[in-house]
């Protein structure tokens, strides 16, 4: 039972280090060199990762997977439609060593 309630406040505790952001996409990059595709949101972030405090862009985790091709989608959308986004990171700069890892991408009516 101890276990269990461990692992739980870990993953609670995991989720309330990530950074979130609202607000319009500004701007979307896909660099040639590495494939790194990162972007910008005009809001103000909260809660940025440590490791992510000093820069204000956002990294797609892993852009060949259906949810890194899905939250470009999700983004393209926006910064088209001009709509508003919520950002959900991960806490973590696994992509790229400055960037905060996107975990989730919403697109607000």
């Amino acid at each position: 039972m101890k276990k269990v309630i461990t692992v739980g406040l870990m993953l609670i505790s995991s989720g309330s280090l990530a950074g979130w952001v609202e607000g319009k996409v500004t701007d979307i990059i896909v660099r040639q060199s590495d494939g790194l595709h990162y972007f910008y949101v005009s809001g103000e972030a909260t809660n940025r990762a440590s490791c992510a405090s000093g820069t204000t862009y956002w990294a797609i985790k892993d852009e060949h997977s259906l949810a890194g091709k899905s939250q470009l989608s999700l983004l393209l959308t926006a910064y088209a439609a001009a709509k508003t986004v919520r950002v959900h990171g991960t806490g973590k700069c696994e992509r790229w060593s400055d960037s905060e890892d996107v975990n989730e991408v919403h697109l607000i009516k």
